[in-house]
C-alpha cells in the first residue's frame, strides 16, 4: 500500500528545505558520495535557490500526508543575466528536483515533475530545461515526463520539455 501524498507549494519559508534538496539534486556517479554541503556557497550553485520566491519562482514540495514529512521537491527559475549549465534563452526556467534518499527509486519523481510542469504551463512558460549528468537513472523519467536531449555540456545532458 503506497502512502498518502501531498503536494504543496513551495514557499520562501522552505528556504532551508530547498538548500537541502538542492545539495541532494548536484548527483555525481558512483562511487562519489554527496558533495560537501560548502558547495551550495558556490556562485554558479546558489543561483539556483537563494532568495527563494521571488517573480517567477515555481515550486512544489512533495510531502507524506498534508503537513507531513517532506519527501523531496522540484522547483523552477529563470536566471535572466545569470547563465546556468541548463541555459537555452532568457525565457526558459532551469528545473531542479531531489527526493531524499529513503524516496529515491520508488517513483514519487515522476508525479512530482508532472505537477511542476503543468505549475510552469500554467505561469505561461512554453519550455523548460534541465541538466543531467549522463550516468544519472533518472534521464528514463525525464523521458517520460517529455524531456529531449537538446545538448551537451561537461559531462551534463541538457534537456528541454515544450508545454
Amino acid at each position: 500500500m503506497s502512502p498518502s501524498l501531498y503536494i504543496r507549494p513551495l514557499g520562501p519559508d522552505d528556504q532551508a528545505l530547498l538548500w537541502d534538496v538542492l545539495h541532494i539534486a548536484l548527483w555525481d556517479p558512483p562511487p562519489a558520495l554527496l558533495r560537501p554541503k560548502a558547495i551550495l556557497q558556490s556562485p554558479h550553485i546558489r543561483i539556483y535557490a537563494e532568495n527563494w520566491g521571488r517573480a517567477g519562482d515555481i515550486g512544489l514540495v512533495l510531502e507524506l500526508a498534508k503537513e507531513g514529512e517532506p519527501i523531496g521537491a522540484c522547483w523552477m527559475r529563470l536566471l535572466g543575466d545569470q547563465r546556468g549549465l541548463a541555459f537555452v534563452d532568457a525565457a526558459t526556467p532551469h528545473l531542479g528536483i531531489g527526493l531524499f534518499p529513503c524516496f529515491q527509486g520508488k517513483a514519487y519523481g515522476h508525479g512530482l515533475m508532472l505537477a511542476a510542469l503543468d505549475a510552469a504551463r500554467a505561469a505561461g512558460f512554453r519550455q523548460v530545461s534541465l541538466t543531467v549528468h549522463r550516468a544519472h537513472p533518472a534521464i528514463k523519467m525525464y523521458e517520460r515526463c517529455g524531456f529531449q536531449q537538446y545538448t551537451f555540456r561537461k559531462s551534463y545532458q541538457v534537456m528541454v520539455v515544450t508545454l
